[in-house]
């Protein structure tokens, strides 16, 4: 069996990779600014300065429109927990400390846009928003204590960069405005590139120590959970966005476990030891009962709203009946 790298000397090989990967990402990363996606002349005071504060009719956002772009919000205002995890289990010093920087002053950009949007149009209660925003901030990011180390970050900085961007698309999508659509277009193309180098940088630790990144992309896979987790009102609202396909579970299979494990060539290498192929195994395992679940998954979500448009149905007929 092959020797385990230590932190230090993970962060040491991996460091010209990493240099490459930011020249590579500084080529191709277009610059945006995020007052070009709001619609300004849309704005106009609230009560502090002579105006009207907020009230449900005035937005134009359904309600799963509403509750998508708050998650979505709240988890890109958690920014600093995020700078901080990896941080510490990154280094400060050289490439490494150069991709940081930048990627964490592109994912800032992300929530300036979504919060202006939401205010100047209207579309949420700012004063709630702002006491969700702060509620969340203030609790950070918690991770398992064992979920530290360069590969299990990078490991799981890939996923997440990819599930967010699903989530962005999704939600333009049910916005029903092309100018909220384009914003988290714009949004999910930096999601997609800062997906792109972790991805990567998991593909190079793959190839300089096998074993312990199996490992690590093992515990991340089982154990993934959006960073979103713990936000004011997550289970009703991500119960909303599961059931209306914003982010459910047979896209995080086919939009972005599946995807990663193909770019990586998991279930294709043969560079690991018998310990790298019994946890390969388990992956696999995991994998097929993900698959399971997602079946299941899908039919107990046809049948729940197959109920539901019966039952809406009955009402509409029930009030028809009582207006004849």
């Amino acid at each position: 069996m092959a020797k385990e790298l230590s932190e230090v000397e993970l962060l040491t090989e991996l460091e010209p990779v990493v240099g490459d990967y930011v020249n590579r990402h500084l080529a191709i990363a277009k610059t945006w600014n995020p007052h070009d996606y709001v619609p300004w002349d849309e704005g106009r005071n609230y009560a502090a300065l002579g105006g009207t504060d907020w009230s449900e009719e005035q937005s134009e956002l359904s309600e799963v429109a509403k509750v998508a772009m708050v998650v979505n919000l709240l988890t890109e205002d958690n920014l600093p927990s995020y700078h901080r995890y990896i941080s510490e289990n990154f280094s400060h010093d050289g490439a490494w400390s150069t991709w940081i920087g930048r990627w964490t002053a592109e994912e800032n950009r992300h929530s300036i846009a979504m919060r202006d949007y939401l205010v100047v149009t209207r579309g949420v209660d700012p004063v709630e928003l702002e006491k969700a925003r702060m509620a969340h901030v203030a609790r950070g990011v918690h991770a398992p204590e064992d979920f530290s180390g360069v590969l299990i970050q990078s490991a799981y900085v890939t996923l997440q960069e990819v599930a967010t961007r699903v989530s962005h698309r999704q939600t333009g999508r049910v916005c029903n405005d092309p100018i909220a659509d384009r914003m988290l277009r714009r949004i999910a193309q930096d999601e997609n590139l800062h997906a792109v180098f972790y991805r990567d940088l998991t593909g190079s630790a793959f190839d300089l120590a096998p074993d312990q990144t199996m490992d690590a992309i093992n515990r991340v896979i089982q154990d993934f959970d959006m960073p979103g987790r713990g936000m004011p009102n997550w289970r009703r609202n991500g119960v909303l966005m599961v059931k209306h396909g914003i982010y459910d579970l047979r896209q995080h299979l086919d939009e972005v476990v599946m995807p990663v494990l193909r770019t990586w060539k998991v279930f294709e290498r043969t560079d690991l030891s018998a310990r790298g192929d019994q946890i390969r195994n388990e992956l696999g395992q995991f994998v097929e009962k993900l698959e399971q679940d997602v079946v299941r998954f899908e039919e107990r979500r046809a049948h729940l709203l197959a109920r539901q448009a019966a039952k809406a149905d009955r009402d509409a007929k029930a009030a028809a009946g009582s207006r004849n």
